[in-house]
């Protein structure tokens, strides 16, 4: 049997986001007074909304 949908077909599916990703890393200071980074990836729709993130 031949297959009925091809690579092509399913990359048609797919939606592009027009955002930006943006990598956030927070630092938080521990009890002991070391440093700890929490990364985390955020979508942006502009990149001059970046100043806008906590």
């Amino acid at each position: 049997m031949a297959k009925t949908q091809t690579f092509a077909d399913k990359a048609k599916k797919i939606k592009v986001n027009n955002g930006v990703s943006v990598k956030m890393i927070k630092t938080v200071k521990s009890e002991k007074g070391s440093f700890k980074f929490n990364e985390k990836f955020v979508r942006l729709d502009d990149i001059s909304k970046i100043g806008e993130l906590k």
